[in-house]
């Protein structure tokens, strides 16, 4: 009889582990245009984002005007003439990690997941597939990514007269700290 509680409680440890579902509102997004005449940086540290640790779902929504520049003039044109964030106010990402039984929710460490989704910028959605880094520590899980965005794919288009100021591809970095939901 023992042994059976003993098993019965493992069980249900396990389930809750796997159950579990992490979130913040505060995860951060950088993006880096590397060009001959100058280099462009924003930051948004207010990114939302989900994980269902059963399931692998994972999604991010990012308000584009939350983007900070060093220069205002760079952060006026970037929502005004490129991302016309009045118009697509939000950048979206909805998917699953691919190998989610990489990640040991129980146990800290790092572990490397494929990520694979729809990114929608700009009002185009296109699939990705990219590799991420994700942290456990106690019942917080960070999630780290670098990858490259076309500005064309998502029909992001650069005025002739600055074309020599904005790359054609830029650098991504995603950070985010996601806490257990508590339940």
């Amino acid at each position: 009889m023992m042994k059976q509680l003993l098993l019965f409680g493992l069980l249900i440890i396990g389930y809750q582990a796997f159950a579990q579902k992490y979130v913040t509102k505060n995860g951060k997004i950088r993006f880096y245009s590397e060009a001959p005449a100058e280099n462009i940086e924003a930051i948004n540290n207010q990114v939302n984002c989900a994980l269902d640790a059963e399931t692998g779902n994972l999604v991010y929504k990012v308000l584009i005007k939350s983007f900070v520049f060093e220069k205002a003039l760079m952060q006026e044109h970037f929502n005004e003439n490129y991302m016309e964030s009045d118009k697509f106010p939000n950048a979206t990402f909805s998917g699953n990690l691919v190998d989610k039984a990489s990640i040991n929710y129980t146990k800290n460490g790092a572990y490397t997941c494929k990520i694979k989704g729809v990114m929608t910028i700009h009002g185009v959605s296109k699939d990705i597939e990219e590799e991420g880094t994700f942290t456990v520590e106690g019942k917080s899980v960070s999630g780290h990514s670098v990858f490259m965005v076309k500005l064309a794919d998502y029909n992001i288009k650069i005025p002739g007269t600055v074309v020599d100021n904005i790359s054609e591809t830029i650098e991504v970095t995603v950070d985010v700290k996601l806490d257990e939901l508590v339940k």
